[in-house]
């Protein structure tokens, strides 16, 4: 996810929110915890769990501020500690250490962490609909992704999810990035659309698009097709835990689950009273135009959820076609099962 920004100030906080998902690994382990309880029992201690919120203190992590505000956690009988990650930090490098039991990341960043030797497994999807889309000028002459072909379109690099968006958009429109000029713009969507530098740019339907109404240019944005088989082969951002900890830990991993998933669905119910608690959380968002960008977020973020009936849902077609179209495009390092990469035994009852 990550939202490794380098973005203007001007974008503000709704800005921030797009790093946690795309940024490349690099850096080490220098996170910071932001719970009542953050100087608690270690992760391996007795229903003490550390989970990692891949970037800053920010909005986008809503659900787990609500959760660990409302008392969710405690209630679910886990001690949890949010632990944030630091803007240069890997996604997987500090689970991988045995410092983080639950992360939070994209079910393809999962994906291809397993095809690394990081056994990671998803244990939940939080967003249903993936979040990356295609975004252009309103008057652009693209009006659909087989459009693309011959003009050009930025994306932080050939990493993360914006990447992989890309090419599934290319690869449902019939193209490849021979038929387009992809620049890599870094974390610069808004800036390098507005100039003009780049003609669309892959960005997050609930960030980058937000950002470009707050600054007052007018987009639209075209969304990723299904494939043949009426699937959209990315899952999105979800909850993963290692191997060993959903075999050694399952009370744990299907308490944070449960407790997690009813903090999503109270911010499905009133995201501004979300974003109230989510001010002891995030630095700054007691400010007024800090609260309105944040709500704006959160409201295009509460669609990625689905139906309430289905929040955390696992889809197994999905996860199928993920495996096939990752390998097919050279992104996974070994081959992976796709039933090995994913588990719905931890969601409740409702969903599951």
């Amino acid at each position: 996810m990550t939202f490794r920004a380098r973005l203007a100030a001007a974008v503000g906080l709704a800005a921030l929110t797009l790093a946690a998902c795309a940024a490349p690994p690099t850096g080490e382990p220098s996170g910071e915890e932001t719970t009542a309880g953050a100087g608690g029992a270690s992760p391996a201690a007795a229903g003490a769990v550390t989970v990692g919120l891949t970037y800053v203190p920010d909005i986008q992590f809503a659900p787990f501020y609500v959760a660990d505000a409302k008392g969710y956690y405690d209630e679910a009988g886990v001690d949890v500690t949010l632990r944030h990650h630091g803007q240069s930090e890997q996604l997987f490098t500090a689970i991988a250490a045995g410092q983080e039991d639950v992360v939070v990341a994209g079910g393809d960043e999962m994906l291809q962490a397993r095809s690394q030797d990081v056994p990671l497994l998803s244990v939940a999807t939080l967003y249903q609909e993936y979040p990356v889309v295609l975004i252009v000028p309103e008057d652009s002459p693209i009006t659909s992704p087989a459009d693309l072909a011959g003009h050009s379109v930025g994306v932080p690099g050939p990493f993360g999810e914006t990447y992989f968006g890309l090419l599934a958009l290319l690869g449902a429109a019939g193209l490849t990035e021979a038929d387009v000029d992809v620049e890599h713009i870094g974390f610069t969507q808004q800036a390098a659309l507005a100039a003009g530098h780049v003609d669309a740019v892959m960005g997050f339907v609930n960030n980058d698009a937000v950002n470009f109404a707050g600054a007052g240019m007018a987009v639209r944005t075209i969304e990723i097709p299904p494939n043949a088989d009426g699937v959209t082969p990315l899952v999105g951002i979800g909850l993963g835990v290692l191997d060993e900890t959903a075999a050694s830990r399952p009370d744990d991993v299907a308490a944070v689950v449960e407790a997690t998933l009813r903090g999503a669905a109270d911010v499905a119910a009133d995201p501004a009273a979300a974003v109230e608690l989510a001010a002891d959380y995030v630095p700054d968002l007691d400010r007024p135009d800090r609260q309105q960008a944040a709500l704006a977020t959160l409201e295009a973020t509460v669609p990625l959820y689905g139906e309430a009936s289905a929040f955390g849902a696992q889809d197994p077609a999905t996860w199928a076609a993920m495996v096939a179209f990752m390998t097919e495009r050279g992104l996974l390092e070994a081959d992976v099962d796709a039933a090995d990469a994913w588990t719905a035994k931890f969601l409740p009852a409702a969903t599951n």
